[in-house]
């Protein structure tokens, strides 16, 4: 790896490490923010909506802006308006305002519906460049960030110290992460609009000229980045208050029990480059799913609230591969990576626009804890779809290509659009040459 891929490679762990870290220090004082709120658990999904609706908008425009501009602008913007949101969740504590704190969300949400589909994309084209799974570790930055800023919530919430000086700090901190790591991106990455594909196909169609989103197999993909978003976003949104409500344990607990889901995640997403070079994409995301399942089952249907803490663990490990593994496996499906990392990115984030309200909604009615059977449902489904991601491995623990796994075979004069997972081809028959 040259110096400016080490570079950009670090700077991009510092891109997922900020939305980390931003998440988790809102999600582990959301107790403290509805208490200063005044907010019912209907109301603070009507909160989080917020966050939803800023994800939707810029989520819908991400990929057009990507092929038009690049990733480096629009991750920007998006990391930018990170720093700027936790800001205003803060003020807005202050205050308690709601709509304040609504606003501070639906900035949050542009920043992360936008920057967030940038961010996979930039990584997408660091994976094809060095040739490994890449994807897994970036995402396992995001979750390290949610360990850190967990761990700072809980402390900030057993000491009762100010919410509003405690994001203020965590503003600060991010916006010195985003003007070092910037300056590292290379401009043009993904900028595909208007320009032909070097197989000849045009921007968003793959080789027959259709549209990426024509694609059965991408969407299926979709699918299970769908099921595996809201996974791991209920437990963003909701697992504090989920313990603090369903299970009836102190916020600060909650806090921590979270902060157990975030370096679940962690450890899933840093040891996800090893599982999938030993075991193949689809076997990795099936137990993933498997795991996200048994875990949300003992945490819905436990009466203690110890067991459904350790729970919380399996929940987490479960969720943390979904979500990169089925990135990576959409941006070499075919042509035009951006396109299709971009579309099955926007698939996934709808979670973030129906479910934290939905899961307010019900858990207002009828509880957080039977709320969450949406959740597993979506997940048990994320077991069937698990195929879909192909069993190929991307290289060896050496870093020499692997042939494809329980994938079909190619039809010959096809793009399969392997790149660095292809099967080596067989070495040219050596002859003698003058030098010789």
């Amino acid at each position: 790896m040259d110096l400016a891929t080490r570079r950009r490679r670090t700077a991009l762990f510092l891109f997922f490490l900020i939305p980390g870290l931003s998440i988790s220090s809102w999600v582990t004082r959301t107790p403290d923010i509805r208490d200063q709120l005044g907010a019912s658990t209907a109301q603070m999904g009507l909160i989080l909506f917020g966050l939803s609706v800023g994800s939707m908008l810029s989520i819908l425009t991400s990929g057009p802006l990507v092929a038009r501009f690049g990733t480096r602008p629009v991750m920007g913007v998006g990391t930018a308006l990170f720093v700027v949101s936790i800001a205003v969740i803060g003020v807005g504590t202050l205050l308690a305002s709601a709509p304040t704190v609504t606003a501070g969300l639906v900035l949050f949400g542009i920043g992360m519906g936008g920057g967030e589909v940038a961010v996979n994309v930039d990584g997408a084209e660091v994976e094809k460049i060095t040739g490994r799974p890449v994807l897994p570790t970036l995402h396992g930055f995001f979750s390290l960030g949610t360990v850190v800023g967990a761990c700072a919530g809980i402390l900030c919430t057993a000491v009762e110290f100010p919410v509003e000086w405690h994001l203020g700090i965590v503003a600060l901190l991010t916006a010195g992460m985003f003007g070092y790591g910037i300056r590292a991106i290379p401009s043009g990455v993904g900028k595909t609009k208007g320009t032909p594909l070097a197989d000849g196909a045009t921007t968003g169609a793959d080789a027959a000229g259709a549209p990426v989103w024509k694609d059965r197999r991408l969407l299926l993909i979709g699918g299970i980045i769908l099921a595996m978003a809201l996974a791991e976003g209920a437990a963003n949104d909701w697992l504090p208050l989920l313990m603090v409500d369903g299970h009836g344990v102190d916020p600060a607990l909650g806090s921590t029990v979270y902060a157990g889901f975030a370096a679940a995640m962690t450890v899933g997403r840093f040891c996800g480059t090893f599982l999938i070079d030993r075991f193949g994409r689809a076997p990795v995301v099936r137990a993933s799913a498997i795991s996200a399942a048994l875990g949300l089952t003992v945490v819905i249907f436990a009466e203690s609230a110890v067991l459904a803490g350790a729970a919380v663990f399996l929940w987490g490990l479960g969720a943390s591969l979904g979500f990169p593994v089925a990135l990576s496996a959409a941006g070499d499906s075919g042509p035009d990576p951006a396109a299709r990392v971009s579309l099955v990115a926007m698939i996934g984030y709808v979670a973030f626009l129906v479910g934290p309200p939905s899961l307010g909604f019900l858990g207002d009615h009828y509880g957080l804890r039977p709320a969450m059977l949406v959740v597993l449902a979506f997940v048990a489904v994320a077991v069937f779809l698990a195929p879909a991601i192909g069993g190929r491995r991307t290289t060896t623990a050496g870093g020499s290509p692997q042939p494809p796994v329980d994938d079909p075979a190619p039809v010959p004069g096809s793009d399969t659009g392997l790149d660095s997972c292809q099967v080596p081809s067989p070495a040219p028959e050596r002859r003698p040459t003058a030098e010789h």
